[in-house]
């Protein structure tokens, strides 16, 4: 970057927030359990009913997985509540084990060629206007599982013409070329890919990906599909530094990445990589702040905030902020 491009930075960035001394942070307190104490910010909002249930009940039925489940991703029972989910096909066995997931890793089983047709039941039966489509690596497809994709999102449409579909993909390494071919034919409304770190931690956090070939995915789509949105998403707390987020930022404004997601990385178990900072608030607004400088269409930053999280509002154009 330029000495001018810095100096530019460090003006939109201010000053509140660079240096270590400058950032607000909660002590690490290992329990016994392994896992460590939560600020009051984060929480998990339980509703009543037993809405969760019926809908675990027919995802069971129909042979369904949800990321929300196997991700143990904290906002399900808002999501779930809401009557919504973010459906994760071809499996729950990912050919890659990142140290910040809780998907299960192993050899997959074959694609249930069913599964587009009863992801696409379940759509309509929720009554979903928006949907969010997503999967394991499955490095051992000669596509990449592209195809599987693209079969979900035409039988979505063949039964519910109206609702939008957004998919989060993985990163198609070994297949690159044959997956956009393939996703260019059959778009979704938004083609969400997540950067999931900064590079500096890619060798840790994500070592089966390469942080280049990411920021080029989501480049590529753009210019063979312009009419799709791209988005993209980042977690922080992992050991980034404050700096090292607002460069990836850049990296994927520089990609034509239209929207962003930020949130708290959540150690889902003692086996994974620990949280080392939990992220304050006025963080999160800061990052929101110079997003919408960078020129992201749409930002949800916040410490709960996930890929998926009011995918629908930002698919619509509004800006989240911080959450």
């Amino acid at each position: 970057m330029s000495e001018q491009a810095q100096a530019k930075r460090k003006v939109q960035i201010g000053d509140k927030l660079r240096g270590a001394d400058k950032v607000r942070t909660i002590p690490m307190v290992n329990e016994e359990n392994g896992y460590q104490r939560k600020p009051d910010w984060i929480r998990v909002r339980v509703p009543p009913g037993g809405e969760i249930q019926r809908i675990k009940s027919m995802l069971r039925q129909q042979k369904l997985h949800t990321v929300c489940e196997e991700a143990a991703c904290p906002n399900l029972p808002e999501c779930f509540g809401g009557g919504t989910a973010t459906f994760m096909i071809m499996g729950d066995i990912c050919t890659r084990r990142c140290a910040f997931c809780d998907v299960g890793f192993g050899r997959p089983n074959a694609l249930d060629p069913q599964e587009p047709l009863h992801l696409a039941e379940s759509v309509e039966n929720l009554g979903l206007n928006y949907v969010v489509i997503t999967s394991v690596d499955r490095d051992d497809l000669a596509d990449g599982g592209a195809e599987h994709f693209a079969e979900c999102i035409r039988q979505v449409r063949s039964r519910t013409p109206d609702t939008k579909i957004e998919i989060l993909t993985p990163d198609f390494r070994p297949c690159l070329d044959t997956a956009l071919e393939i996703l260019a034919a059959t778009a979704p409304d938004v083609f969400n890919h997540n950067i999931e770190t900064v590079p500096e931690l890619y060798k840790h956090i994500r070592p089966g990906a390469r942080y280049q070939h990411s920021l080029d995915l989501l480049k590529r789509y753009k210019a063979v599909r312009p009419d799709v949105s791209t988005k993209s998403g980042i977690m922080v707390g992992l050991g980034e530094t404050f700096e090292q987020v607002i460069g990836t930022l850049e990296d994927l404004r520089a990609h034509d990445v239209d929207m962003l997601t930020i949130g708290q990385y959540l150690q889902p178990s003692k086996h994974h990589a620990p949280v080392e900072r939990f992220v304050h608030p006025d963080e999160f607004r800061e990052y929101a702040r110079v997003a919408n400088q960078l020129g992201f269409s749409s930002v949800a930053s916040g410490p709960m905030v996930r890929s998926s999280y009011h995918a629908d509002l930002q698919h619509q154009g509004v800006d989240v902020g911080a959450v």
